[in-house]
């Protein structure tokens, strides 16, 4: 069943490893013990766990005669088709020690615009009519939904003192009675090479790191993060148009600046 189903053939012409070829067969065992030691004769997962999950049922019913059920739910893509999580490298954790309350509020209150309304939709318990109202909304309109969506989730997951921890957080950063109490890094155009900064470069400048070298080490490590979204790809780079509103740059938990275009 495995090799007959469309997405091993294509894995098998382009090389499956040892890990990728053995998915299928644990996560059906999987299910098996499940089933024969806990009554468990349903499995849930996304729609891209299919074929994973039509394999647990068909080795039940080999082994045991019986009948298990497979139930798939649509994946949280972004409005370019990628899908959100740990395998794509944009996975947000629930838990506070992976994923700090701040930083899951500024990961939604960051989304693209176009999945923003898509994401109210799908995660939050909001009236529909409510929602069906936002979807006139523009511009600056379409900020305060950003804002409404990272808010009601926060809350959800983290309680309401952390999500109004949050957002009033958020709010100080960026507000300009609160640039005074923020450290600010102003770019300028000398600080730009063929029009953009990378990263690396950009925490050695703002002395969050003695060289370019300790500085990729944070980034590959998950310890940075811009507007509270974890970057980990060492070759990111900044624009001034990126830095027109400014990014707050956080390196750990102690160290963050406001970065700005000058």
């Amino acid at each position: 069943n495995m090799l007959r189903a469309e997405c091993y053939k294509q894995r098998m012409e382009k090389g499956l490893s040892f890990f990728e070829f053995n998915y299928m067969i644990m996560q059906s065992y999987d299910f098996y013990y499940m089933f024969q030691h806990y009554g468990c004769n349903m499995q849930f997962g996304g729609d891209d766990q299919w074929s994973n999950m039509l394999g647990g049922t068909e080795l039940i019913r080999r082994k045991l005669g019986k009948d298990a059920y497979a139930m798939t739910i649509t994946l949280l893509t972004d409005s370019q088709g990628k899908k959100m999580g740990k395998t794509a490298g944009n996975a947000v954790w629930l838990d506070p020690n992976k994923t700090a309350p701040y930083d899951f509020y500024q990961y939604w209150r960051n989304v693209d615009d176009a999945d923003v309304l898509k994401c109210i939709r799908m995660l939050t318990f909001l009236p529909l009519e409510q929602i069906d109202e936002m979807d006139h909304w523009e511009g600056a309109q379409l900020n305060r939904a950003k804002e409404i969506l990272a808010y009601e989730l926060t809350r959800m997951v983290h309680g309401e003192e952390e999500a109004e921890k949050a957002q009033a957080g958020a709010r100080a950063l960026f507000s300009a009675g609160a640039d005074a109490e923020v450290p600010t890094l102003t770019l300028h155009a000398e600080d730009y090479r063929d029009g953009s900064i990378g990263l690396p470069a950009l925490l050695v400048k703002a002395g969050f790191a003695k060289s370019t070298s300790e500085a990729r080490t944070a980034i590959t490590q998950g310890g940075v993060t811009l507007d509270g979204e974890k970057i980990t790809d060492v070759k990111a780079v900044l624009t001034p148009t990126d830095l027109a509103e400014g990014k707050l740059l956080r390196k750990g938990k102690k160290n963050y600046i406001k970065v700005v275009n000058g």
